[in-house]
């Protein structure tokens, strides 16, 4: 599987309901990770936080 994003690229991401809360917001995709069944993975951060978090594919937009 392709990521569709890449290293450096602003995205838009929406947490999930089910995951714990999370800021939804811009990020930038800081590292691509493996696969999780047949959604990419991504770790991102967030200028406005002091640490990066992991997000799926299908929680990221271009922003």
């Amino acid at each position: 599987m392709k990521h569709k994003f890449t290293v450096g690229e602003t995205v838009y991401f929406t947490a999930s309901n089910v995951a714990r809360p999370a800021a939804t917001g811009t990020y930038e995709v800081v590292r691509l990770l493996p696969t999780d069944g047949d959604d990419c993975q991504y770790r991102i951060k967030s200028s406005t936080e002091a640490f990066e978090r992991v997000a799926k594919e299908s929680q990221l937009a271009i922003s």
